[in-house]
Order: C-alpha cells, then structure tokens, then sequence
C-alpha cells in the first residue's frame, strides 16, 4: 500500500509529510522534489506570501546515499513566514492573550470548522484549511512522480480557462509552452487576456477561477479495478482532484459533454491489431479520458478540473461576527486574486500520487527493480487472448 500524511499549519515553523510503501532501490534528492515546489509558487495571480517563501524539501528520513530504501520518507519544508507568527501559532500557551480572529469568511471552512472542533478563534480553522498545506502535497506528488518516470508514465496540466476566458488548444500541448507562459496556457492569445483579466480583479479588489487540464500518459491498460467501489480508478483520482481546495466540479474524458451524446458517438471504437502502432489495444478517439470500467484502457488519461474564485477578497463580503452574530465585513488576510496556474501542479501531485497507489497495488514489489519485472512481465500478456487450455 501507498499512503502519505501531511501535518502542519500555514504560519506554524514547517509542513511536514510521510511517505509509506515507496520501493526501495529509487534514486531520489531533494532536488527531484524543488523543480514542482517552484512552480507551484508561480504563476500570475499569485500573492506576497509567494515572494516572502522559497520552498525547499528537507528529505529526513527514508533515503540513503541518493537511494530509498523502503522505509517512510518523511520530508520537511520550512515556513519562512513563521518568524512574523511565533506569539500567534506559538505551541505553548502565551504570557498574555493573542486577539482571537471571529470575523467568517463565506466560502471558507471557517464557520463549518469552528463548529465541529467547538472553537471560538478561528484561526485554528483558517491554518489548517489554508491552502499552504498543498506544498507539502506537492512535495509528496514530486517523489510519487519520481518513481512514474521509471515506467514512462508522465503527468502535465495546463490551465484551459480562467475567469470565462477559453483557450483554443487541439490535442496535446506544447507543455514547454505551458511551463513558459505565465497562466500555464498553452494559447498565447488566450493567455494574454487571462493576465488581463487577473489585473483587473486585482485593481478591483476581487478574485478569479478557472478550469485545469491534467494529462497522464503511458499508464498501461488495467490500472485500478471494476470489482469495488473504493478500488475504481475515476473514483480515487476524482477524490483526490475534489480535495484540492477550491476545486468545486471533477470530469474525466469528455465528462458532461457525454451526457448529451448518444451512445454511438460516445464511446472509443476499439481498433484491429493490423492498424496498432506502438501499443497494444489502441482507440479511434479517448472521450472515455483514458478509463473504462475504474480501470485505465491504455489511452491517456484525461482529468478536468474546475476552480472556484477564491474566497479571501481585498473587498471583503458581507458575513457575520462568529462571537455575536451580528453583521461584519469578512476578514481578509494577504491572498492571491488567481491560483489556478498554481492548481495545476497541484493536480499533477495528487494525480501522480493516486498513479502510484495504483501501480504498487498491481506489480507489488519491495525493490523498485522487482516492481520493474512485475511490470515487464504484466505487459508481455496485454496482446490479443488466445483461448486457454
């Protein structure tokens, strides 16, 4: 089993993540995780908090000599905002009270989160429901991707909207245009009015959000499994999509488009072996998006995902007092105007960490070199069946 756990608080002295179940024997550095947390900081729309961090991962344990060695990794990614945040976050009780915050941020877990963990302060809510938590994911998805790289499998996003402007891109991207643009748009026209429009919510005080396009490709066919509800493939990767926070709407494939099409137009004829090119089982079109069945079908897997404008507003919202309930301004505290350039990465980091649940689930192994064999041998019986025996 491949499983991780992150602890920590946006203001607190670090993020903090363990990694269970990676194979020994995988080369890995601190530098293979720094190249994804530098582009989750960037992106237009991003705010102060960016420029103040410069995220780096620790690796503390699980590593050896540039080398896993099977037991949990744990990675450590220091805050360097913490020093404007020690009496506030600090673990032990002050010498003298620190103003509680009680102004309710509408579109935040600030209500819902002071009521389940029965607060009257909600910055306990705030730290840990801050998307500040995604870098240590984003660290976690950099080893999982690690490890994809040593069977082929590579996952990208770009961003395919924001603020209801669409770019016009056909089939796969340029992705080196992608990382070169700066909304992680692939149609440069498109990207020149999103960065226009980010500017205009910013001189106005207001937030945008948009749509991201995740690509996987090189997984092989039969990753995931019909056979339980919590083993399907489209169900674990959508989960994982929907936890990125303000992500509010998950497709896969052509997704709701489906729901107008009928059937004959809507499913991926399957071609003869006589026009397969480097791959067995090839598709005449993937609006399935790469899964059938919970299951990837060979095709690339193609993953949506739709972002609300985020809710901490430079021209805050009408919302109540959480002590008195009477009417206030919600609070606000330094924020982006746009994340979805950055929720790109982060879609690739959970994406590529629910991949290699999947493929430690299928080939096994405690050595990256047997998880390897596994794989090999799994891919020389994917041809056409001949009848058994």
């Amino acid at each position: 089993m491949f499983r991780f756990l992150t602890a920590g608080e946006s203001h607190r002295q670090s993020l903090s993540a363990i990694i269970e179940g990676m194979p020994a024997g995988l080369a890995l550095s601190p530098d293979d995780i720094a190249a994804d947390l530098r582009r989750r900081q960037a992106g237009h729309g991003r705010g102060a908090r960016q420029q103040i961090e410069q995220d780096r991962a620790e690796i503390v344990a699980g590593v050896r000599h540039g080398r896993t060695i099977g037991s949990p990794i744990a990675l450590l990614i220091a805050n360097r905002d913490w020093e404007n945040w020690r009496d506030v976050m600090a673990v032990e009780a002050p010498a003298s009270p620190v103003e509680k915050l009680t102004r309710l941020r509408p579109g935040h877990a600030d209500l819902a989160g002071v009521m389940k963990y029965a607060q009257d302060d909600v910055r306990p809510i705030l730290e840990r429901a801050s998307a500040r938590e995604t870098a240590a994911r984003v660290a976690v998805g950099a080893v999982a991707r690690r490890l994809l790289s040593e069977f082929a499998i590579q996952v990208h996003s770009h961003t395919v909207a924001i603020g209801g402007i669409e770019a016009k891109v056909a089939g796969e991207p340029d992705w080196q245009a992608v990382e070169e643009s700066p909304v992680r748009c692939a149609d440069p026209q498109a990207a020149q009015r999103m960065v226009a429009a980010i500017d205009a919510a910013r001189e106005s005080g207001d937030s945008l959000g948009g749509v991201i396009e995740i690509w996987a490709t090189g997984a092989p066919i039969g990753l995931g499994s019909h056979v339980h509800w919590d083993r399907r493939l489209d169900g674990l990767l959508a989960q994982a999509l929907m936890s990125v926070p303000s992500v509010k709407g998950v497709e896969i494939g052509e997704g709701f488009g489906l729901a107008g099409s009928r059937g004959s137009r809507a499913h991926d004829v399957i071609l003869p072996v006589e026009e397969w090119g480097d791959r067995p089982w090839p598709r005449a079109s993937n609006r399935a998006g790469g899964i059938e069945g919970g299951m990837t079908n060979g095709e690339p897997l193609l993953l949506r995902a739709a972002l609300k404008p985020i809710a901490t507003l430079p021209k805050p919202l009408p919302s109540a007092d959480l002590t008195t309930g009477e009417r206030v301004e919600a609070h606000y505290e330094r924020a982006d105007v746009c994340v979805v350039p950055a929720a790109g990465v982060i879609g690739e980091a959970v994406v590529a960490i629910v991949l290699v649940g999947a493929i430690i689930e299928k080939f096994g192994g405690d050595h990256v070199d047997e998880t390897l064999r596994n794989y090999r041998a799994y891919l020389s019986t994917v041809g056409p069946r001949r009848p058994l025996k």
